[in-house]
């Protein structure tokens, strides 16, 4: 039974999740928009939020803490100096999710994870996926 078993499996073992969502989160990060599927989307928003969460409080262990889970010095800059201080005001939501239809192939709901202050989802990326 899955009782009080927080997160998804997403039909990977345990290393290649971990590493899968590091990459998806430095992605999104530096990219401010990807386009995957529903259920990796949703995993994605709670790991992108605590990243964004410790780019806020912006200290040196903060920093290096961001640095162990991100993949890239450069998005970790880009995450404290550029991504944090737009959403100084805003307690939490900082990731918006929309879904797109499905993917061609496989049938797999697909979806958009952006930066809410991003803007809207352009017809660009409906188009990609």
């Amino acid at each position: 039974m899955r009782h009080k078993m927080a997160g998804r499996k997403l039909g990977r073992n345990s290393s290649h999740r971990r590493a899968m969502l590091r990459n998806l989160v430095t992605s999104l990060l530096e990219k401010e928009q990807i386009v995957t599927t529903d259920a990796r989307a949703k995993e994605v928003r709670k790991l992108a939020d605590k990243m964004i969460t410790l780019g806020k409080r912006g200290d040196l262990h903060a920093r290096r803490q961001a640095q162990s889970y991100i993949m890239g010095k450069d998005v970790v800059a880009r995450l404290f100096e550029r991504v944090a201080p737009r959403f100084q005001d805003r307690p939490g939501g900082y990731t918006r999710i929309v879904k797109i239809g499905n993917r061609t192939g496989d049938n797999a709901q697909m979806s958009v994870i952006q930066l809410v202050e991003k803007g809207d989802v352009s017809t660009e990326a409906a188009a990609e996926a």
